[in-house]
C-alpha cells in the first residue's frame, strides 16, 4: 500500500514538472482563462481593422459628394453674356463656346457673333446652328469650302454646305447651282436654302446666314449670321424633308 502511494506521488511530481501551472490552474479573481490572451488580442485587432475600413469608405464617400457636378448652364449663360468668345477660333471644335442654347423656337444672335439655338428645335436643326458658329469669323474667300468642308475660308455656298452638313442634312458641298435642286422645293419649317446661279445663303430657325453684308451695318463679308432678313426674289426656296 505505501509503495503505490510513494508511486502515485512521484507521477504527480513528474507530470508538475512537464505541464506549466498556467495552463491548468483555474482562474482565479476574474483571471483569463486558458489561451484567452491571445483570443482577446485577436478580436481587438479585427474590430480595429473593421474601424479603419469603415473610416476609409466614409471618407471615400465625402471626397465623392464633394466633387462638383459639371453644369452647362451656367457656362451657357455666360457665353451669352459675351464673355471670352471670339468667332473662327472654334473652328471644327464642339465645345460650349460654339453650342449655347436658349429657351423657346428661334435662334439668337449673341454679342460674340455666334448663334444661340433654340431649345425646342430639333437636334439636327441645332447641331447645323453650332456647325455654323464655327465658321464664323472665317474671311471670305471665293470657292473656299468647295473642295473639303474644312478651309481658311468661304464663299457662299460653301458656308451654307459647312451648315448643313454639320446638321447630317448634306453628304458634301455644293455649289449655288447645285444647291437649286437640293431637298424639296419651298420654305422649310426650320431651314430654309434662298439660291440662284450666283449666290446663296440659308435662314436656320429665324437667323440668317450670309457671307454677303446685305442689310447688315456692320458691312463684314464673310460667313456671319446677319441681324435682319433679306429680300428673296430672284432666289429659289429649298428645304430638307422634315425640316
Amino acid at each position: 500500500m505505501l509503495q503505490r502511494a510513494t508511486t502515485l506521488c512521484l507521477t504527480i511530481l513528474a507530470l508538475a514538472a512537464i505541464v506549466p501551472a498556467s495552463s491548468w490552474a483555474a482562474p482565479v479573481n476574474g483571471g483569463s482563462a486558458p489561451g484567452s490572451g491571445t483570443v482577446q488580442q485577436q478580436r481587438a485587432a479585427k474590430k480595429r481593422q473593421a474601424a479603419a475600413k469603415k473610416k476609409r469608405q466614409q471618407a471615400a464617400a465625402r471626397k465623392k459628394r464633394s466633387v462638383p457636378l459639371r453644369t452647362i448652364a451656367p457656362q451657357r449663360s455666360a457665353i451669352a453674356k459675351g464673355q471670352g468668345v471670339v468667332g473662327g477660333q472654334a473652328f471644327d471644335e464642339e465645345n460650349l463656346a460654339t453650342t449655347p442654347v436658349v429657351p423657346g423656337s428661334r435662334a439668337v444672335v449673341l454679342p460674340t457673333g455666334l448663334a444661340a439655338a433654340p431649345a425646342d428645335a430639333p437636334l439636327e436643326v441645332q447641331q447645323a446652328i453650332w456647325a455654323a458658329n464655327r465658321i464664323i469669323g472665317k474671311p471670305y474667300s471665293y470657292g473656299g469650302g468647295h473642295r473639303f468642308f474644312k478651309d481658311d475660308g468661304y464663299d457662299c455656298s460653301g458656308t451654307v454646305s459647312y451648315a448643313l452638313h454639320g446638321g447630317g442634312l448634306l453628304a458634301k458641298p455644293m455649289d449655288s447651282s447645285d444647291l437649286l435642286h437640293w431637298g424639296q422645293r419651298g420654305r422649310g419649317a426650320w431651314i430654309t436654302v434662298y439660291t440662284n446661279p450666283g449666290h446663296a445663303y440659308v435662314v436656320i430657325a429665324g437667323l440668317r446666314l450670309d457671307t454677303s453684308a446685305a442689310g447688315d451695318p456692320s458691312g463684314s463679308k464673310g460667313p456671319r449670321w446677319r441681324p435682319t432678313l433679306r429680300k428673296a426674289r430672284g432666289y429659289r426656296a429649298r428645304h430638307a424633308e422634315n425640316f
